[in-house]
């Protein structure tokens, strides 16, 4: 993204060199979960809303998830689970739970996932809820299925929402171990099986009231979606010109016959820029509009669609082998057009 990056970038491209570059494959082939990696983010102060501004954490967090995206879209995701909890916390009105997670979820020390695939699609009518609460003393009583929660492990938080019979749903954020929370970890997805993603099965969990984001679900997610949304388009962004350096870098190959092709580098660079241009003024706005992010996000999923699939045409057989980094970010493209909201939920919002 060309923003003003607040921290120094030798210290992000450090923890890309060594902490994430050497495991990508791994990552991608053995469902490795990069752990140290996202918790050394944080360590190092790139995570931090100290001093900021919305504008400024949030500009320089999309940073980070387009760099990260460059070399790996499936640890990307896992951070963008990351910073849309770390959303919730920063913006709940729960003085207490703030007070107790913000700092250590900023720092490293706590890593979360967001939870909120389900109630996403339930709002834009889409899905039931998934998650029932019943009120008991001291909270609330949580009980049914997540399918798939991402950025997940033993001492990990993650946010959900579930809905109340008298009415308002509620909006909690909970340890991964508590107690009558099972996790059921699931790998047999065509790509990003490191993203430490699990089935949630809730049998009365008791919810204390000192871990409720919101009894206010549906007024709460209005109010993060815009950043939600916002931490994503860096995703695609970062896949599209990884997908582009690489047609670049084959260019000669075949005795340069890759000029035939109808899609050349530059066409796709062109849109690109145009979407980081787009961006730039949205960001320099004074409020966000979810409409014009939506948009934004919707351009970003197509256009990472087309520069993965070019790549694989200019790579021809060498980007065809099981393992190679165009075919990986041929199923990242997939995923990050089917990830919430999704190209068809965007479509809905957009011209429903």
């Amino acid at each position: 993204m060309d923003i003003e990056v607040l921290q120094q970038p030798s210290t992000l491209e450090k923890l890309i060199e060594e902490e994430l570059k050497p495991y990508v494959k791994k990552i991608d082939t053995d469902a490795f979960y990069a752990e140290s990696f996202l918790r050394k983010l944080g360590e190092a102060g790139l995570l931090s809303s100290v001093n900021k501004s919305q504008k400024e954490y949030l500009l320089n967090e999309m940073h980070v998830v387009q760099e990260t995206a460059k070399v790996c879209m499936t640890t990307a995701f896992c951070l963008w689970c990351h910073l849309a909890a770390l959303t919730y916390v920063r913006q709940t009105k729960n003085s207490k739970l703030k007070e107790n997670m913000l700092s250590s979820l900023e720092n490293g020390e706590i890593l979360a996932g967001t939870g909120l695939s389900n109630p996403m699609k339930y709002y834009a009518g889409l899905e039931k809820l998934h998650l029932s609460a019943k009120p008991t003393q001291g909270g609330y009583l949580i009980s049914g299925v997540l399918p798939s929660v991402s950025n997940l492990g033993e001492d990990h938080w993650f946010g959900c929402i579930a809905g109340v019979k008298e009415g308002n749903d509620i909006m909690c954020f909970i340890p991964c171990n508590t107690e009558g929370l099972k996790l059921k970890e699931k790998v047999d997805y065509l790509g990003i099986n490191g993203s430490a993603t699990y089935a949630c099965s809730f049998n009365d969990v008791f919810v204390p009231e000192e871990w409720v984001l919101s009894e206010n679900a549906k007024g709460f997610v209005e109010q993060i979606r815009p950043s939600f949304v916002s931490y994503q388009i860096p995703l695609g962004l970062g896949v599209t010109q990884a997908a582009i350096s690489s047609i670049e870098k084959v260019c000669q190959k075949q005795n340069g016959c890759n000029q035939f092709l109808k899609k050349q580098p530059e066409d796709l660079r062109a849109v690109e820029h145009e979407i980081q241009k787009k961006l730039q003024s949205l960001y320099n706005g004074d409020s966000l509009n979810f409409k014009d992010i939506a948009r934004i996000r919707l351009e970003t999923a197509y256009l990472t669609l087309e520069a993965v699939q070019e790549s694989m045409l200019h790579n021809g057989s060498a980007g065809y082998i099981k393992d190679s980094a165009p075919s990986r970010r041929l199923r990242e493209a997939y995923f990050f057009a089917n990830l919430t909201p999704t190209v068809k939920h965007l479509e809905k919002v957009l011209n429903g």
